[in-house]
């Protein structure tokens, strides 16, 4: 059987496998599977460095499959190839605790490197890999030594084309010339509601030209002999990063419905997957795989694991000639942190006079970077003012690809995608940086980070109705409440300079994602005492206190210091106060009901008020059912901030006025 023969039956394979398992799970997308089996399961074979026995070798490509709906393609590949999906997990498909859930799933799946499905965001988190590696492989030297080459390969779709994100990562990689990443896109010109012509018709070829791609075509991608020489060009880097156009068949096999759009979400029907089958010259037999490719497969695992194995000796030889770079590359991939990491932040915290959080941490980031070498990150253009730069230590770029600093441009949701490709690659922890309004535009990437259980930081600044002259646009009102309500996300408010290196210490020992919260505006540091009492990993902690109090504040943030002054107005008419400082909710509800109640009883103080410059949703579990949430529950406006604090009622007087009122 010739090689193209070979290639052609085993892709077969994958195509009817992919059928198979869709039709009995009666749900699923089979069209794009048959139509990209060609391409991937080629890649697979004859062009992609990986090590199935250990598919956390250091030194493999990366496999994306940003059209993650067709997720029975990676599924089928990882049974041939001997990942560990047994025949039965392929028949368990998108059915409860099964290891092939609807759309890829990372942790969750061996072989998974990114978990997929809204589409264009595996494309722009295999761009975050594609930058981890560069700088991972200039940093530890690696790539100079020939050991560090690999490409991040990913399949996208026509859907990927249309989200805006694509754009924005694509744009991102051309000017970084990004050669280590090479994009097939499944060009089969069907989407859900039809062909793609009623909605989708500029040239995409040209599209990533002009964003600085080399583009390549493989004109039949269901004819195996093309596209395994365009491959090989592929992987031949020329400076720049590669768009593969696969003008393939949607549903390729099937005699009624390849080119259609009923192939694209819906199993092919029994009769149908009956006459794909003796249409490709396979037997009636269910779940078939041929004998020849078994052979082929386990052929290619064992030179594979050879090949494997050659690269590992070559790695520790120079692991064992260079003890400074193993020291650094041991750093890197275990995200070392000194033990006193919480001290020596603290130490560099600037205490001296009020101070923005948003300095404060700019601060305390200059320290944390001397301490932990794996920290990467950058911001959406805005730097200067989220004071998220690490001095001194170059920008990331095609000349520097040692800089420390990521440039990510006006692209928000593409660097929040990007943050977890960069995780999810291994070796460093990101942060990312931008308005805490624009934290919209990043959502998608946020849930997606929680979702997977990954570190990634990121760093919103200008975080209340205090932004003042730019207006409701920029002023948060409801953000906070957002990023509260996603699963996994821990919201970290500092209320001043000790708080928020407290704050970065327990963002850099996260295994998941962490958000900081900061001000524009200044904020009173904390008087040493009082700093000593400071708890992060508790969520909350009494700040200041007198026996016998009758009323409890609670506050985050900014409103820390308004709570306090609040307290002061109320005890000079004889009430008693206790004033909490709850820099995050989540982490305060996590502790035992004992320290709950400990610091916020529900008996006998029954006057409890909660303090936030934001929506007060969420906040009636704090302040209980005869309790006051004072925050801002419509959008801001466009006034300095002073006035717009004493409009709102954010000043000691008017809070101290409200409580009276409400408590009368």
């Amino acid at each position: 059987m010739s090689c193209s023969k070979s290639l052609k039956l085993a892709a077969d394979t994958v195509r009817l496998l992919s059928a198979e398992c869709v039709q009995k799970a009666k749900s699923g997308h089979p069209g794009m599977p048959m139509g990209t089996a060609d391409v991937a399961f080629t890649l697979w074979y004859n062009h992609m460095k990986h090590n199935p026995k250990n598919p956390q070798w250091l030194g493999r490509d990366r496999f994306v499959l940003s059209a993650g709906h067709g997720s029975m393609l990676i599924y089928s590949l990882l049974h041939l190839f001997g990942y560990g999906l047994t025949m039965d997990d392929l028949k368990q498909f998108r059915q409860w605790e099964s290891l092939t859930p609807g759309h890829p799933e990372y942790g969750h799946t061996r072989g998974v490197e990114v978990t997929t499905g809204p589409l264009g965001t595996g494309f722009a988190s295999g761009i975050g890999m594609a930058v981890a590696a560069k700088r991972f492989g200039a940093v530890t030297g690696l790539a100079d030594a020939g050991l560090l080459d690999g490409k991040i390969y990913i399949i996208a779709g026509d859907g990927c084309m249309m989200e805006g994100v694509t754009h924005e990562a694509a744009s991102f990689a051309g000017n970084q010339k990004l050669d280590n990443v090479v994009v097939f896109y499944d060009d089969n010109r069907i989407s859900i509601e039809g062909d793609t012509a009623i909605t989708f018709t500029e040239n995409t070829a040209l599209r990533f030209e002009a964003y600085g791609w080399r583009v390549l075509r493989i004109k039949n991608a269901n004819d195996v002999a093309e596209v395994d020489a365009v491959l090989a060009q592929a992987k031949v880097s020329d400076g720049r990063p590669t768009f593969v156009v696969c003008t393939s068949v949607i549903g390729f096999g099937s005699p009624a419905k390849a080119g259609k759009a009923n192939s694209h979400g819906e199993p092919l029907g029994v009769d149908e997957l009956a006459a794909t089958k003796k249409n490709l010259g396979f037997p009636e037999t269910e779940f078939y795989i041929p004998a020849e490719v078994s052979e082929m497969v386990n052929a290619r695992v064992a030179e594979l694991e050879k090949e494997a194995a050659a690269w590992d000796a070559k790695y520790q030889a120079f692991i064992e000639a260079n003890p400074e770079k193993a020291k650094l590359i041991a750093a890197l991939l275990n995200k070392e942190l000194p033990a006193d990491l919480e001290a020596q932040l603290a130490a560099a915290a600037p205490v001296e006079k009020p101070v923005a959080t948003r300095a404060s941490s700019g601060t305390v980031l200059q320290k944390l970077a001397e301490l932990m070498p794996s920290l990467f990150g950058g911001s959406a253009d805005l730097s200067p003012s989220t004071k998220t730069d690490i001095k001194n230590a170059g920008s990331f770029s095609a000349e520097n690809r040692e800089g420390r600093n990521l440039h990510y441009g006006v692209r928000e949701m593409a660097m929040g995608c990007m943050g977890n490709g960069i995780a999810l690659y291994g070796g460093f922890v990101p942060y990312t940086s931008t308005f805490f309004v624009f934290s919209d535009f990043m959502k998608p990437a946020v849930r997606l980070a929680c979702l997977q259980k990954i570190p990634s930081i990121y760093v919103f600044t200008h975080d209340s109705f205090y932004v003042g002259e730019d207006g409701p646009t920029h002023e948060p009102i409801e953000q906070l409440a957002m990023l509260r309500t996603i699963p996994g996300m821990t919201v970290l408010r500092p209320a001043e300079a000790n708080e928020c290196a407290a704050a970065w210490a327990y963002a850099a020992r996260a295994t998941t994602p962490v958000a900081l919260i900061l001000t524009r505006q200044d904020l009173a540091p904390y008087s040493a005492e009082t700093a000593k009492r400071i708890d992060i990993s508790k969520g909350a902690y009494v700040v200041d206190c007198e026996d016998g109090f009758e009323y409890v504040l609670i506050a985050t943030g900014s409103e820390v210091n308004l709570a306090l002054e609040a307290a002061k107005l109320l005890r000079a008419e004889g009430k008693k106060v206790r004033v909490v400082s709850m820099p995050s909710r989540e982490l305060f509800l996590a502790q035992s009901k004992e320290y709950q109640e400990s610091v916020i009883p529900t008996c006998p103080c029954k006057k409890r008020v909660t303090i936030e410059a934001a929506s007060t949703f969420g906040w009636e579990k704090f302040a209980g059912d005869n309790g006051l949430c004072i925050g801002l529950d419509h959008f801001g406006a466009s006034a300095p901030y002073k006035v717009l604090a004493e409009k709102f009622g954010f000043t000691p007087q008017a809070v101290a006025d409200k409580i009276k009122a409400f408590f009368a």
